[in-house]
């Protein structure tokens, strides 16, 4: 763990706290875990279901995200035969889960043609059942794949937010990040969503490249807001190894933070509520009182290649990598998996009970409101003081505060949620990760 005064005083960009542990501290198990094992004790009343896509029509220059570009003829059509087989045996070990939300993502979902992402969704109805169509359902999507059909057909299946990948709304940036979209594909899908009739338009936003200027990105935010989403996502650019800007040694800006500020302030201007670091929604009644969507909630059922679940104890998935040669050696692992290893968990981390709350309090610290106190004592019957000396020293450096039963970081705190994440990670985590090699 590096000390406290590096993450006051260097750089606010440590890593992104997506979930806790990342993929690269898992390792395979041997012998596989039973499902049936793994799910025995677990509460199933209010699940998550995510459903991965590992496809796009190009690979943006920053993403380091499981997925292909571009896949071989005939993947596509044996992947979504191969997730409904995985669906038919995780939904036999889980007949009596009920599910709380749903995402699908990627990748690009809207990679799909309709045929496809109506097998997509037939899937999904095999663990929903009957309340498939009223159970709030996210979808990502990129400009340049999403069609009115699409958006249309997507909404008949009960999606109810749709995420797109915008990124920025400079056509010069976004050719610099290795995105070959223009404003107007922009434009033209944020009208479909609104023609279909999708409650709630999330729009994705990056920054810190260097083709990125202080006024440009206020351009971009503005005319985000111009559109009036109901979210929005502000995501700090990473340039990461095996990525297209890596591979061409291209850096963030310096001066990310700056632009972060901007956008926050712009967005709290316009009425937005921060959520978190990076999130930003509309105070209004989203899909009625649905939850917010992420993926980092405890008991999640993920299906697909590169889709990860969790228990309280055991995450797994299938096995990470991010170039092209390492995601088509997975992908071409699971194309050829029987049915009945879909019943075993083979990749992922065993979470002893320090872990289950370290991994507690990075869920609940990371947002705008907070780890609840009481509740983290309700579930462990220990002191998160106590469990966690670190939080004092937040609190003694003015990142974090007490504020009756939250525990909550502080403006200066919650924007450098990316460099306290990893401060808090455990040291055995860090090993694993950091003996991670990335293929």
């Amino acid at each position: 763990m590096s000390s406290l005064s590096a993450v006051i005083n260097g750089s606010p960009y440590a890593g992104y706290t997506y979930s806790y542990p990342h993929k690269s501290a898992y390792r395979t198990f041997d012998p596989p875990i039973p499902l049936q094992q793994a799910w025995a004790d677990e509460p199933r009343d209010s699940l998550f279901l995510y459903l991965h896509v590992p496809f796009c029509e190009y690979r943006c220059g920053f993403c380091n995200l499981f997925t292909m570009a571009n896949a071989e003829g005939g993947w596509v059509g044996r992947y979504l035969d191969q997730i409904r087989c995985e669906a038919d045996a995780v939904g036999r070990i889980l007949s009596d889960a009920k599910f709380a939300s749903v995402a699908i993502g990627g990748g690009t979902p809207t990679y799909l043609d309709e045929a496809g992402l109506s097998e997509l969704m037939a899937t999904a109805n095999l663990l929903l059942g009957e309340e498939s169509r009223v159970v709030p359902t996210s979808c990502e999507a990129s400009p340049a794949t999403l069609t009115i059909g699409k958006a249309r057909l997507l909404r008949d299946w009960g999606v109810d937010r749709l995420s797109v990948g915008v990124q920025t709304f400079d056509d010069g940036e976004a050719r610099s990040l290795g995105r070959p979209q223009t404003t107007l594909e922009i434009e033209r899908a944020i009208d479909v969503v609104r023609q279909a009739g999708v409650p709630v338009l999330n729009l994705d936003l990056i920054y810190g490249s260097s083709e990125q200027s202080f006024d440009s990105w206020r351009r971009t935010v503005d005319s985000a807001i111009r559109h009036q989403p109901e979210e929005v996502y502000l995501y700090p650019l990473y340039v990461r190894e095996l990525t297209g800007l890596g591979r061409i040694g291209a850096a963030p800006r310096d001066d990310r933070l700056a632009h972060y500020r901007a956008g926050r302030d712009a967005l709290l201007a316009a009425g937005y509520e921060q959520v978190s670091m990076r999130m930003f929604r509309k105070p209004v009644p989203v899909a009625a009182a649905g939850p917010i969507y992420c993926c980092q909630s405890d008991g999640m059922v993920g299906l697909g290649c590169g889709a990860r679940s969790y228990t309280r104890s055991l995450h797994y998935s299938s096995e990470f990598a991010v170039g092209r040669a390492g995601v088509r050696s997975i992908l071409e692992g699971y194309l050829v998996r029987s049915p009945e290893s879909f019943r075993y968990a083979h990749h992922g981390y065993r979470l002893c009970d320090g872990e289950q709350k370290r991994r507690y309090l990075l869920q609940g610290l990371l947002q705008s409101a907070g780890l609840s106190i009481s509740a983290y004592e309700g579930r462990f019957g220990t002191r998160v003081g106590e469990d966690f000396p670190q939080v004092a020293s937040l609190q003694e450096a003015g990142l974090a505060r007490r504020d009756k039963d939250a525990l909550q970081l502080t403006t200066a705190g919650l924007e450098r949620s990316d460099a306290i994440g990893p401060w808090l990670y455990s040291p055995q985590v860090v090993d694993l990760m950091e003996a991670f090699e990335c293929v």
